[in-house]
């Protein structure tokens, strides 16, 4: 069979036009196509946005790993083995921060808005998609994930499936625990800026670095504060170290788990809720998964729970699984 064929898009943003960070807004945005889109003309197909983790863009999607096979090989091997046809769109919402929760955000710019306002509509122009919202799916891992599940709860109208791998969620677990040691970077580094440009001269950047980084980055995302270091509330005070509790309540409010009920309308409304996580992952996300879950069967919700054998890194095996589910499920 004959494989299908990726395109990489510059895309001209023009909501992350003058973004604080000063990132680019001229993005390169691969879409793959499926092997019949070439040959058959007439034909229209699902689509499902892709959405990397944090520290991550579009095309790492497309990694050359002979151990790990990059995204378009894979869905080409799904597709083989019985999937129905996808296209598959890869966004980049990286930022100097390493990354933007897929959310709109003061700090950081409108990355909420560029994939739903700007490039679903663009992906429906220029590519032979079944344009409604019962064909169009949103996938990712970890921060892609959090943003698959929170496109997916915040736009019922755009998405009518979802798969959430290891998502951001119980943040009282993933991320608070890295607070003190957060802490302690900034300070040693003397604050978010001076942390943040030491960060990128780097050549070698180590673990806590990564963690600082992430912590930063989440603040950006979850309580931008106006008259701070680089518009980031930190969810404690650099100073002392002691909680900042109003801040930490503005993540709260960001929490898959917080969000769950207000928006429980919308997810019993897709198509597929895809739930799964590894039981050893090292962020402790399986708990928040495994909350999630009980919260969906509460509120009797269907969806599709699943945990497996492994930690947080190097699972991108477990689209195996979901895509061709989420294909499945778009292409009724």
């Amino acid at each position: 069979m004959k494989p299908g064929r990726v395109e990489i898009t510059r895309f001209e943003s023009a909501v992350l036009k003058g973004n604080p960070l000063g990132d680019p807004h001229v993005r390169r945005v691969p879409v793959y196509l499926p092997p019949s889109y070439d040959t058959e003309r007439s034909r229209r197909y699902p689509v499902v946005f892709v959405l990397t983790g944090f520290s991550g863009r579009g095309r790492m999607l497309l990694n050359d790993n002979p151990w790990s096979p990059s995204l378009d090989d894979r869905m080409d091997a799904l597709i083989a083995n019985g999937s129905p046809e996808l296209i598959l769109v890869m966004p980049d919402a990286f930022t100097r921060l390493g990354g933007s929760q897929y959310m709109d955000s003061a700090a950081t710019g409108r990355y909420e808005t560029h994939v739903v306002e700007e490039l679903v509509p663009w992906v429906d122009r220029t590519y032979r998609t079944l344009a409604t919202r019962e064909h169009r799916g949103v996938a990712g891992k970890s921060s892609g994930g959090f943003g698959a599940l929170r496109l997916g709860m915040r736009h019922p109208r755009v998405f009518g499936a979802l798969a959430c791998h290891s998502g951001d969620m119980l943040f009282e677990y993933c991320y608070r625990p890295d607070f003190p040691k957060a802490c302690s970077v900034l300070q040693a580094a003397g604050g978010v800026r001076r942390f943040l440009e030491a960060f990128e001269t780097r050549p070698q950047k180590g673990k806590d670095d990564f963690l600082a980084l992430n912590i930063v980055a989440m603040a950006a995302c979850y309580s931008p504060e106006a008259g701070v270091e680089m518009g980031v509330g930190l969810p404690f005070d650099l100073a002392t170290g002691l909680p900042r509790t109003e801040v930490w309540e503005r993540w709260l409010a960001h929490d898959p788990l917080t969000l769950l009920s207000a928006h429980a309308d919308a997810l019993r409304a897709l198509r597929l809720l895809w739930i799964d996580c590894g039981t050893r992952d090292e962020y402790h996300l399986h708990h928040g998964a495994r909350a999630f879950a009980a919260g969906l069967r509460r509120l009797d919700i269907p969806h599709h729970h699943e945990e497996f054998d492994d930690g947080h890194m190097n699972v991108p095996y477990r689209y195996d699984q979901s895509l061709p589910a989420l294909a499945r499920a778009l292409a009724g």
